[in-house]
């Protein structure tokens, strides 16, 4: 019997001690217990739940997960998303407050109630369970696709709701496994599982600054949660959110259509797109920007950039030109910055 079909007990040293359910990781548990365990991705690829080994056996769940290098493993260092509990535990890491979850999360099966286009490889999908949706603006669930191994981590788009309603917007990756079958084989009517809510870049409502919402690709998702949860906050009505879209070509380019349905569309809630590749434009249509989506932050947002909240949610390279441009280049505080790290 696997760990992860056993579980057990973990004891964090200096700390609480919480239980490692049959099926279910390190991290997850100590979510699900309320304990502030440090993470971002989830899957693995970050890093950021990292922890010391002191006592008891753990089963790596994913031994070759990239987050880990050669020295980490010499050192007894484990992920926490990739690990499982065998008997008693007792572990060493610093907790991290930001992390304690304002909604523990839960594992459920949904049912998928609806499937559009958006573009030529981005879809909407829509499920409900039999629970309220309880998450909050920007972050994401860990979705169990049947027939492919391990969770993966996809954004809501909608916001939290009594009908049980999990809306995300899932662009299609070449060679994607998740994508893959989400795309060619699940219809309305098909089950999965849900895992949630996870992630920190959250719309924070008590901010005294406008907004800037930054995506790209399936980024488009989380920040539509946000834009949509902002527009309806009645403590940010006086806040204008800019948001500000980025792909290679012109039919990459969407998200448009889902802010002009909130109020103040124009006035109070702005978009604008950039694409980067002119090449891909083979019809001479496009008259928005050309350049990378960060040189269109950059060129309208020129000489106040600190004065803004940012939420970020695209490719690595997009993510990693844009945190360069604001906090080193513009010197933007950190704290204004707002993004989950995925791989």
């Amino acid at each position: 019997m696997s760990a992860a079909e056993r579980g057990g007990t973990v004891q964090i040293e200096g700390g609480e001690s919480f239980s490692c359910e049959p099926g279910d990781t390190v991290l997850r548990a100590a979510l699900r217990a309320g304990l502030p365990f440090p993470y971002e991705c989830n899957v693995g690829q970050c890093g950021s739940c990292r922890f010391e080994l002191l006592d008891g056996e753990i089963e790596d769940l994913w031994p070759d997960a990239p987050a880990l290098n050669e020295r980490d493993r010499r050192k007894g260092r484990k992920l926490g998303c990739q690990s499982a509990a065998r008997g008693e535990c007792t572990i060493k890491l610093r907790q991290d407050p930001n992390c304690i979850p304002h909604h523990r999360p839960q594992r459920q099966r949904v049912e998928l109630i609806d499937v559009r286009d958006v573009t030529h490889d981005i879809r909407e999908f829509r499920c409900r369970g039999e629970r309220p949706a309880s998450f909050l603006p920007g972050q994401y669930a860990l979705l169990e696709i049947p027939d492919v191994t391990g969770p993966r981590a996809y954004s809501m788009c909608n916001n939290a709701n009594d009908d049980g309603e999990w809306h995300f917007l899932i662009k299609r990756l070449p060679d994607g496994a998740g994508t893959g079958v989400l795309f060619d084989n699940m219809a309305s009517g098909d089950a999965l599982t849900i895992d949630a809510p996870y992630g920190l870049a959250y719309l924070r409502d008590d901010i005294p600054r406008d907004i800037v919402c930054i995506a790209g690709g399936s980024g488009l998702s989380p920040l539509i949660a946000i834009a949509r949860a902002a527009s309806a906050a009645p403590q940010l009505a006086e806040r204008q959110l800019r948001f500000f879209f980025g792909g290679r070509g012109p039919a990459d380019i969407c998200g448009e259509e889902y802010l002009r349905a909130l109020p103040g569309y124009t006035s109070r809630v702005t978009y604008q797109a950039a694409i980067s590749v002119p090449e891909m434009d083979v019809r001479h249509a496009w008259v928005g920007y050309v350049g990378f989506v960060h040189e269109l932050v950059h060129e309208t947002l020129r000489g106040n950039l600190a004065d803004y909240e940012y939420y970020l949610a695209g490719p690595p390279p997009m993510l990693q030109a844009t945190l360069q441009m604001l906090v080193m280049e513009q010197k933007v505080p950190v704290e204004q910055v707002h993004f989950d790290r995925f791989f």
